[in-house]
């Protein structure tokens, strides 16, 4: 998600420096997608070992971990994390902030402390907890274009209203 995040703002003109988690041989396939299309781009990658003490730009985009967490976040993981807590630019979350668990709700040591959070097609529950609420920080939802027939397939009963009929991305209480 952050990558696509990454190719939009480039794409928009924005100046973006893109901080790896993984060297590109160890990323999933999705993700290696995005970082072909981005290298293809000219984009330019570094490892989050080189982030600067203190970031010159003006927005941090955190999609390091989203529902892959396990536990507290460890070593380089951790160190993103509590990098980007110390800086003074604000930082969005994509789905949900890295070191929370939505499931459960659980906010796990270290957490990105996100300005606000991007989730994405429905609200996660654990976004609503009141652990989570202050690392969260204003709530938006957007549209990825989930087909409706997924919300009405047999055993779901989620009864979800057209949501993004005039905007594909809103704000949420």
């Amino acid at each position: 998600g952050a990558l696509v995040a990454a190719r939009r703002l480039i794409n928009w003109g924005a100046k973006v420096q893109i901080y790896l988690s993984h060297p590109p041989e160890e990323l999933n396939k999705a993700t290696s997608q995005q970082y072909q299309t981005l290298s293809a781009m000219g984009a330019s990658f570094l490892s989050v070992t080189d982030l600067p003490q203190r970031l010159e730009g003006e927005l941090i985009i955190d999609g390091l971990i989203g529902y892959r967490l396990m536990g507290d976040p460890q070593g380089i993981i951790k160190a993103y994390i509590e990098w980007a807590n110390r800086q003074a630019a604000p930082t969005l979350a994509l789905d949900t902030p890295s070191g929370i668990e939505l499931t459960a709700g659980i906010v796990h040591n270290p957490a990105i402390k996100a300005r606000a959070t991007l989730t994405l097609a429905l609200p996660k529950r654990g976004l609503y907890q009141e652990a989570v609420q202050r690392y969260r920080g204003e709530l938006y939802l957007g549209d990825i274009s989930v087909p409706r027939a997924l919300y009405t397939n047999p055993g779901l009963e989620i009864k979800v209203p057209d949501l993004f009929t005039e905007s594909d991305v809103l704000r949420l209480p």
